[in-house]
């Protein structure tokens, strides 16, 4: 059976009855149907009592490591332990969702459904933060047009239009042309939704109120003298607010095992923070004993971002990492094709293990326990297992194998014994780096000590921004590093451990309404493009009922 046949086949329990394990009255919910609902933001008002517990991986190949897969079904399994357990997760894109990716609710008996609606529309968050985004955006256009009493300089502004879809045509265009009547005319590109400094906003603001005043500190153009301008002189914070007094909310759902699901946000972690909402997490943590989340990508990106951004921002501490790893995976990054991963090959696999170790060895450096989940594919021998095994115990490294996949929360049994003894434990979280140092000081401490890279070059572009933030009092802000997610480099294609490679830093951008500073390296792109041959092209509806999307 495919993804979605497996979720079609299972009769969802009422999501009223799913809020009830929660704790969570009736009068605290609006559904959207019986299978989804909106969770009001005063549930945000209980003390935080779970356990955190971070999902990780190695860096992503086209062979998958499944963290979503193991995700949700570590709670399945967690709940099956007698755990009262909440999962929280990212709202897919619509982008992936048609590109490349195809669903992105998990896989086999370890999903969240309603899948389809989850992949889709859902609830319609991700169209009102591309409304919000635009309207920003049609107002700055509009203020120019209508006299420009600002000075924006049409050449300096910084917020782009954004959509929720994979479409390299827009990523360089030109808006205003006609004549004087449809504005002026002037070079400009759109954005992915989910790479919007409005998406992160959504995800790192802690109420509606906090939200408006972090989108009033968005800074959005320079004037002709190079003088910062934003939401709040624009006078839009309000409108920008409105839009989005619904989507703030986070999502209530459930998995295939009933367990209480929370999705909210999602923005791409290779361009942005890659973490769902703080909201959300927030409110898991004062319903259940456990709660489980993930961050985008591989652990350099998603995971380091929730550390030194995401638990920052909202003074969270987390209380364990799962990091994920599959062997298929890991012989990829020593040096495997895709075609040949079926076939046994210890020592690509011993190769591959050089990223897996990194990983482990960077959350470490965080202070917090780590397990390593090895998410089971039939195709695994237990001569490879056996190496990761013994990669392990040499490493003083806890490990288990998973196959939720396959067998739901049974097959996550040992992994969630495992995270619980690990959560029973103190830990010594802490940041990668001080938040007062300067902000070429911060990329190279993630530079030097996540990456390992030899070297940074920073462009004449990158320096005079630096340059620029600094002066005007940005340069106490984490970082948000924009690289590849393949490769712990900024060049895809240097797979498993590298070394004595330079980081190439482009340009860095300010994010002053997030709280952050993005940092472009390598050839990073924030509009993605479809593929030859786009999952889109294999989708339908049938009948009323929904095929082929994953």
């Amino acid at each position: 059976m495919t993804d979605l046949e497996i979720a079609q086949s299972v009769k969802a329990l009422n999501i009223k009855e799913v809020a009830g394990k929660l704790g969570i009255e009736e009068d605290l919910l609006t559904c959207y149907g019986n299978d989804k609902a909106k969770l009001d933001l005063s549930l945000l008002n209980k003390p935080n009592k779970a356990k955190l517990v971070l999902v990780t991986a190695i860096s992503p190949t086209p062979a998958g490591e499944g963290k979503s897969t193991t995700t949700i079904g570590l709670a399945d399994a967690l709940n099956a332990l007698g755990k009262k357990t909440c999962v929280c997760l990212r709202e897919p894109s619509l982008g992936p969702v048609f590109g490349v990716k195809g669903g992105a609710c998990g896989g086999g008996y370890a999903q969240v459904i309603p899948m389809e609606d989850i992949n889709l529309h859902f609830t319609g968050d991700l169209h009102a933060i591309t409304t919000a985004n635009n309207l920003i955006c049609a107002i700055i256009d509009n203020h120019i047009y209508q006299g420009n009493k600002l000075n924006i300089d049409p050449t300096r502004v910084l917020i782009h239009r954004v959509l929720d879809m994979n479409d390299r045509a827009l990523r360089n265009i030109v808006i205003g042309l006609g004549g004087q009547s449809n504005g002026v005319p002037r070079e400009d590109h759109f954005d992915i939704t989910v790479a919007s400094e409005v998406m992160a906003i959504l995800c790192l603001a802690t109420s509606l109120a906090d939200f408006k005043e972090k989108i009033n500190d968005m800074l959005v153009a320079y004037t002709y003298d190079k003088k910062p301008v934003t939401v709040r002189d624009l006078g839009c914070a309000g409108a920008v607010t409105l839009v989005m007094k619904d989507a703030i909310k986070p999502n209530l759902v459930q998995t295939l095992e009933q367990t209480p699901a929370i999705i909210h946000g999602g923005p791409f972690a290779n361009i942005a923070h890659g973490c769902n909402s703080l909201i959300a997490t927030k409110m898991a943590l004062g319903l259940a004993d456990y709660v489980v989340t993930e961050a985008g990508f591989g652990a350099d990106l998603g995971a380091e971002k929730f550390f030194d951004i995401k638990c920052r921002k909202g003074n969270i501490k987390p209380d364990a990492v799962v990091l994920v790893a599959t062997i298929r995976a890991l012989k990829m990054h020593g040096g495997v094709a895709k075609e040949d991963l079926t076939l046994e090959n210890v020592d690509a696999l011993k190769l591959g293990l050089a990223n897996l170790a990194q990983h482990a060895k960077n959350i470490s450096k965080f202070g917090l326990p780590l397990v390593i989940a090895i998410n089971r594919f039939n195709s695994d021998t237990q001569s490879e297992i056996k190496v990761l095994e013994d990669f392990a115990k040499e490493n003083n490294l806890e490990i288990a194998l998973s196959d939720v996949f396959a067998n739901g929360s049974k097959g996550g049994i040992d992994l969630a014994n495992k995270v619980i003894e690990l959560c029973s434990k103190a830990n010594d979280f802490n940041y990668l780096y001080d938040i007062n140092l300067t902000i070429k000081q911060k990329i190279s401490k993630i530079c030097k000590e996540i990456y390992y890279a030899s070297d940074i070059n920073y462009s004449q572009t990158a320096k005079n921004s630096i340059a620029r933030l600094t002066k005007l009092g940005y340069d106490k802000l984490p970082i948000c590093m924009a690289k590849t997610q393949y490769s712990f480099s900024d060049n895809p294609k240097l797979l498993g451990a590298p070394r004595d490679f330079t980081i190439e830093i482009k340009d860095v951008l300010p994010a002053t309404g997030a709280g952050f500073l993005v940092v472009l390296a390598g050839d990073i792109m924030r509009m993605p493009g479809l593929p030859k041959e786009p999952a889109a092209m294999k989708m339908d509806v049938v009948n009323d009922k929904v095929e082929g999307l994953f």
